[in-house]
């Protein structure tokens, strides 16, 4: 009675059902883990925004790579903005997802180093080629607090870094790219500014991360694991029915062959 397992028809549906049944319990734990990574990045956000400010020296140096537990740490930095050598970074978007740029600006420590501050968002000016109209920062001895980030990369970020790019406009925030430019020593990573507020907010400030939101990954985990068990619950099914539907149809035969005529 099962031998129609055999057919072609069924040894591919059979097939699927034993692909598809792991394929989809990888997917399962790939949202698992991507829930726990999410998790696990909300309370070091948390943690480290309710820290209390330290100086940046204390966490980073030239040269330094800023490794993901100290992301987003509270910094502090007392010195002077050199605006002569600021520049801009291209295709940032704002909390309306508007593109514009972000204001990058050395700023010069007492002992002669230099930390880059993102100060904020601006708009375009005339296009995306044109140097925009920047706020003035402050002048003289400032202390700025703010989120220490790492150094941007290709790899780590995404974005290619393009070439011919107009004067003062960079595609990465990175420190050992300014350093170049500048002909100082710059330490490792940057520092998103939280203060100073820019009077008229602008440059509008990098918004606080979300250290609230867990998504949906577990949901999609959940899912993919339902869709596991339905595999062979369905393939179960549907021999059953072709059984059932293949003994119907021989019972029904069975009459006409003893009735008919010798």
């Amino acid at each position: 009675m099962y031998r129609f397992l055999l057919s072609r028809q069924w040894v591919i549906l059979t097939l699927l059902a034993l692909v598809l049944i792991p394929v989809m319990i990888e997917l399962g734990f790939w949202q698992l883990h991507r829930h726990q990574h999410r998790v696990a990045q909300n309370t070091l956000i948390a943690n480290n925004l309710k820290a209390k400010p330290v100086p940046v020296t204390e966490l980073t140096s030239p040269g330094h790579t800023v490794p993901r537990a100290d992301y987003w740490r509270q910094v502090e930095a007392t010195g002077r903005y050199d605006t002569e050598h600021q520049v801009v970074v291209r295709r940032r978007t704002n909390t309306d997802e508007t593109v514009g740029f972000h204001v990058l600006t050395p700023f010069v420590l007492s002992d002669g180093r230099a930390v880059l501050v993102n100060r904020g968002w601006v708009p375009f000016g005339a296009d995306q080629r044109t140097f925009p109209d920047i706020p003035a920062a402050p002048k003289g001895e400032v202390t700025v607090t703010g989120r220490l980030k790492a150094d941007e990369t290709t790899g780590t970020s995404g974005i290619k870094q393009l070439s011919d790019l107009p004067d003062r406009q960079v595609m990465l925030i990175n420190s050992e790219q300014q350093a170049k430019s500048l002909g100082r020593t710059v330490l490792g990573g940057y520092i998103e500014q939280t203060a100073p507020a820019a009077p008229g907010d602008s440059p509008q400030q990098i918004p606080t991360p979300d250290s609230g939101s867990i998504g949906a990954h577990m949901a999609y985990a959940v899912q993919w694991w339902l869709f596991t068990a339905a595999v062979p619950v369905g393939w179960v099914i549907l021999v059953r029915r072709e059984v059932r539907d293949r003994a119907s149809a021989a019972t029904r035969s069975t009459p006409e062959r003893e009735t008919a005529p010798a």
